[in-house]
């Protein structure tokens, strides 16, 4: 299976904080890989490095067999090839839908207007939300901004898509309509990297789910292993929480 995107010894620190600790793990092309864990336990920032909006204090991030950190130069060229999706969407609320999803494929992947029209209509259409290419994000409800975001993710054509608890910011009733576009984003095979702490979907979801505790990754596997047969005291306790 070829991967992706192959994280050895990171570590990263705010100031004393020691926020990751020696995490390795990797993607692959076409799975669905979930990070579960308690708020505060690296998750995110665990995100935010694969992305490089935050830059790791040590350790490897190989994107198809090149070190990205030892390359540096390309940062913006190995960005365009990973869909970032935000708790806040992030969009650009002077610009219209369309105008959202256009902005990127014209700005940095250089295409023509008429080709970054033709993708972002597909990929609007594909999230339920071309109706609204006129709307402007103030008009939106969360749910509908959060699936406009992933539309912009998508329209980049990235070789995976990361998502950083995309539904911790929508009321319960929003929740539902964005993660039925990820099911569907998964069952069409998109490799994706999901911070979730919706287990039910991560369950349903996942290709392996990895639990993640004080900037460690304690255990992984699939959800039958991670969800009904953890091996870690930790898991354990994190999943009685979290399910009683």
């Amino acid at each position: 299976m070829d991967t992706v995107i192959d994280i050895k010894h990171l570590s990263k620190s705010f100031g004393n904080n020691e926020v990751l600790k020696d995490v390795n793990f990797h993607v692959n092309k076409g799975e669905v890989v979930c990070l579960i864990g308690s708020s505060g336990s690296g998750k995110s920032t665990l995100l935010r490095c694969v992305n490089l909006l935050e830059t790791p204090n040590g350790g490897e991030i190989i994107y198809k067999g090149k070190d990205i950190l030892q390359e540096m130069k390309n940062i913006e060229a190995y960005r365009t090839h990973l869909g970032m999706v935000f708790q806040q969407f992030n969009l650009f609320n002077n610009l219209n839908v369309l105008e959202n999803c256009i902005l990127g494929q014209i700005k940095v992947l250089k295409r023509s207007k008429e080709e970054a029209i033709k993708t972002a209509t597909t990929y609007l259409q594909t999230v339920g939300m071309e109706a609204y290419v006129n709307a402007r994000p103030n008009q939106l409800s969360g749910g509908q901004k959060q699936r406009v975001a992933i539309a912009r993710a998508l329209s980049m054509n990235p070789d995976v898509m990361l998502f950083d608890e995309p539904t911790s910011a929508l009321d319960p009733e929003m929740v539902g309509e964005v993660l039925k576009v990820m099911r569907q984003l998964a069952d069409e095979g998109n490799t994706m990297l999901i911070v979730t702490h919706e287990m039910q979907f991560a369950r349903e979801v996942s290709d392996r789910i990895v639990f993640m505790d004080k900037g460690v990754i304690v255990e992984q596997g699939t959800p039958e292993q991670v969800l009904t047969a953890p091996q870690h005291e930790r898991t354990k306790v994190f999943l009685q929480r979290t399910t009683s």
